[in-house]
């Protein structure tokens, strides 16, 4: 186990380079430049020149790139082109915001769509069935920011019982960007919960342990569900993934002073640094979420627990 968690995490090296190597062409290939907003009519061309040096911007990309990997190497992410603070301060001031967003919408998520997708399972073909996958299907089509547009519409202009945005008001101004941020993983994770449960329900186990006599309240929770849970671990996991590195779209409609929206504003700045500090380290998170999900699968399946098992041993007899 041990060999595979190092193994993944050398693994997130190589993807770092690639994302920060395309983040920053795509950046380079963009109209505009930082200097856009800061250059007025009162300007001569030399100061411009001295504005194009002060950002390196009269040096080719690729020799940009190098100084900012090199410096990226000693662990030093720069500072911000618009406000020159330092890009792992504003990232970790921000990050917090996110997490407390992304959790929320896994705990709703996670509350909401498993029960959903046993008692759809359960009861396949029927009028809860159907009303499950209907409900499924609305939080799929609808795109988040469409979602969160109809909450802030109702909640806060109609009826005024919740702020439409911002962080102001404590716990009141969670329930928005929570709810909309947790749809579509409640969607995703009862679908997938429903499907699992749907295909083990027709095992033979089951119907061993119902000729057992063990009540069918713990054949469905300890039996079934138990051999259901991977895919949805995986859908849930990968929901929470999505939020973590796509909740900009969220937090842009809420104006949730979260990560996603620090990356917009870098983007739409074209302040490089911000930009591609803020993905890295959203890429970093990505990949160990999915490592965590990974090591997970092995305490809710023994059989997967035995293969790592197994691999260390036939190591250690070659070894010995």
């Amino acid at each position: 186990m041990i060999r595979y968690i190092l193994r993944r995490l050398l693994a997130l090296i190589p993807v770092l380079f690639g994302v920060s190597l395309i983040v920053y062409t795509l950046m380079e290939l963009a109209p505009g430049t930082v200097i856009d907003g800061m250059i007025d009519g009162e300007m001569t061309a030399a100061d411009i020149q001295a504005l194009m040096e002060r950002f390196n911007l009269h040096r080719p990309m690729l020799y940009r790139y190098g100084l900012y990997m090199f410096n990226l190497i000693q662990g030093d992410m720069g500072v911000s082109y618009i406000n020159g603070l330092s890009v792992w301060g504003v990232y970790m001031s921000r990050l917090p915001n996110t997490l407390i967003l992304s959790f929320t919408a896994l705990a709703i998520g996670s509350a909401v769509s498993i029960p959903m997708g046993v008692r759809a399972a359960r009861h396949a073909g029927t009028l809860t069935d159907n009303a499950t996958t209907s409900f499924t299907l609305i939080g799929l089509s609808m795109p988040g920011f469409w979602i969160g547009l109809l909450l802030m519409l109702l909640f806060a202009y109609h009826l005024r019982w919740l702020p439409a945005g911002g962080n102001n008001d404590g716990f009141r101004s969670l329930i928005l960007p929570g709810i909309c941020s947790a749809l579509v993983m409640t969607a995703i994770a009862t679908r997938q919960t429903r499907a699992s449960m749907l295909e083990v329900l027709r095992s033979d186990f089951l119907r061993t342990a119902r000729a057992k006599g063990v009540p069918e309240k713990v054949v469905i929770r300890k039996h079934a569900l138990r051999n259901a849970l991977i895919p949805t671990v995986t859908a849930i996991g990968t929901s929470f993934c999505v939020q973590l590195a796509g909740s900009a779209v969220i937090e842009q409609v809420f104006t949730w002073p979260g990560v996603g929206r620090l990356t917009i504003e870098a983007v739409q700045g074209r302040d490089q640094p911000m930009a591609l500090g803020a993905i890295i380290l959203t890429s970093m998170m990505y990949v160990l979420v999915m490592l965590i999900i990974d090591v997970l699968y092995a305490f809710l399946d023994p059989r997967i627990k035995s293969q790592y098992v197994g691999s260390v041993k036939k190591r250690r007899k070659k070894a010995a």
